[in-house]
């Protein structure tokens, strides 16, 4: 039993976990997850990287993740699970409800400090980047016709193009100058759509870009959040006590730790081996 003393959060925010996938930290994720106790945990998107996913690699670590949402779940954690584009096929159940989990696009959330907050993975902005005015007029309500649009225009890529999925990161990757430019341009959208609602806080992923900054318009302002990833930034969003902040994992201190415990092992299994030894000498 875990006796470890855990941080209370009321809202952890996680996503682009890319479990599957190498390049996942499932490990540092674990860590991390037995040392809090959220409230509702929000899933934002791309956690199975179902566009990557092969039975050849699904490591223990990854499965464990899995297992201590459900263990959470179980305890009475309220778990909302919000599509991405690497999850995409779980769109098919949107709606669907078991215990306190919940398959949804987007999530709408009344917090304690009397402010709105709406959280969405983000990926629809993938196709209509070139097209914010109107995104902008369109709405959380379109929301989900967005999604359509997206998939619509992946399989358009997909079947009749044959260049593979639309997706953002890939475009991020061609160099610098196109990342700053896309991810403005993302933070623009969802801030202008979150104030044409009147929304106080917009919450994404996507983008695999941690930020937590006040962006404003003509219309008003709004407080735009990103979890960030699990790829190569290890960043998780936490709302506690009417605050927001971002969590960075610490990897060197986790490696110092593992490297303690294996040395621990080490000694005890070198003390084995000596104790056995002796009896062999006895006999």
């Amino acid at each position: 039993m875990d006796t470890t003393k855990k941080r209370k959060i009321d809202i952890l925010v996680l996503s682009d976990i890319h479990l599957g996938t190498y390049g996942c930290h499932a490990k540092e994720l674990l860590h991390y997850l037995k040392s809090v106790k959220p409230k509702v945990l929000i899933l934002n998107g791309d956690i199975i990287d179902i566009w990557q996913f092969s039975k050849r690699y699904w490591p223990k670590s990854h499965m464990k993740v899995i297992k201590h949402f459900m263990t959470w779940m179980n305890k009475g954690v309220k778990v909302y699970y919000i599509t991405g584009n690497h999850d995409e096929m779980l769109r098919k159940f949107v709606g669907f409800k078991m215990g306190g989990l919940k398959i949804v696009n987007k999530v709408i959330l009344d917090l304690d400090n009397g402010k709105k907050a709406w959280f969405f993975h983000g990926d629809v902005f993938d196709v209509t980047m070139q097209h914010s005015k109107w995104l902008a007029k369109l709405g959380a309500v379109g929301y989900d016709t967005l999604i359509l649009i997206n998939r619509f225009a992946n399989f358009i890529s997909e079947k009749i193009f044959k260049r593979g999925k639309l997706s953002l990161s890939k475009k991020i990757k061609n160099g610098v100058k196109s990342a700053v430019k896309f991810i403005n341009q993302f933070e623009q959208i969802a801030a202008d759509i979150g104030i044409s609602n009147q929304y106080d806080y917009v919450v994404c992923g996507h983008i695999h870009q941690p930020e937590m900054r006040k962006i404003e318009n003509q219309h008003g302002s709004i407080m735009y959040l990103n979890s960030g990833d699990w790829i190569e930034n290890l960043t998780a969003l936490e709302y506690n006590n009417n605050e927001w902040k971002i969590y960075h994992f610490d990897q060197e201190a986790f490696k110092k730790e593992i490297h303690e415990e294996e040395e621990e092992l080490n000694d005890s299994k070198l003390f084995e081996n000596l104790v056995e030894e002796f009896n062999l000498m006895k006999s």
